[in-house]
């Protein structure tokens, strides 16, 4: 009887595994997106990292459309523990 319940379990947990890939897909989703924001915000707007880049001229113009996003995306680029474990968890790492 055990050994049923056992089977049962496991396989229950095997079409969790299955089909349950909308929640780990969408995590996985959100961190790329969170990525390439990054990375366009340093691109845009590097200088307020300290990061000399000639493009920061003409981003100018795109600071009425990133503004809100321009606060939240600085404060986690200045806190660098905040970097090292985002990265780490993508590696399935201890930080």
């Amino acid at each position: 009887m055990n050994a049923l319940k056992e089977f049962f379990i496991n396989l229950g947990l095997f079409f969790q595994g299955a089909f349950d890939m909308q929640q780990r897909s969408r995590g996985h989703i959100e961190n790329e997106a969170n990525d390439i924001m990054d990375q366009f915000m340093i691109l845009c707007f590097g200088d307020y990292l300290g990061i000399d880049l000639p493009t920061s001229y003409y981003a100018l113009e795109l600071l009425p459309y990133l503004a809100e996003d321009l606060e939240n995306w600085q404060s986690r680029m200045t806190d660098k523990k905040s970097i090292w474990e985002e990265k780490g968890a993508k590696l399935d790492m201890d930080p």
